[in-house]
């Protein structure tokens, strides 16, 4: 009983540290010629870390996403063949 309650616990103290980090809205974009693998396997890893991905592009390879700092960074760090341009998402408008 004394361990359920102990890992109840942790698991509430890992998740209010997650949410804790301050999260930041980028656009992440890939080479065209990035293999799927990259992509995926950079969606995992921000999913994992908590962040959420809120939009998937079809015409460029990339995807939007809510995150910390700290996981952008590990995302710009996994593939040394295939660098992510990681961008803050913002509204782009045309100057009448």
């Amino acid at each position: 009983m004394k361990l359920y309650v102990f890992s109840v616990l942790l698991a509430l103290l890992v998740l209010s540290a997650t949410a804790a980090l301050p999260k930041k809205q980028v656009v992440i974009t890939y080479p065209s010629d990035t293999p799927d693998s990259v992509l995926d396997e950079a969606k995992l890893a921000i999913t994992s870390a908590g962040g959420i991905i809120t939009h998937e592009y079809e015409l460029i390879k990339g995807f939007a996403v809510k995150a910390s700092v700290k996981i952008l960074d590990k995302v710009h760090a996994l593939s040394a063949d295939f660098r992510p341009t990681i961008e803050e998402d913002s509204i782009v408008t045309e100057l009448s």
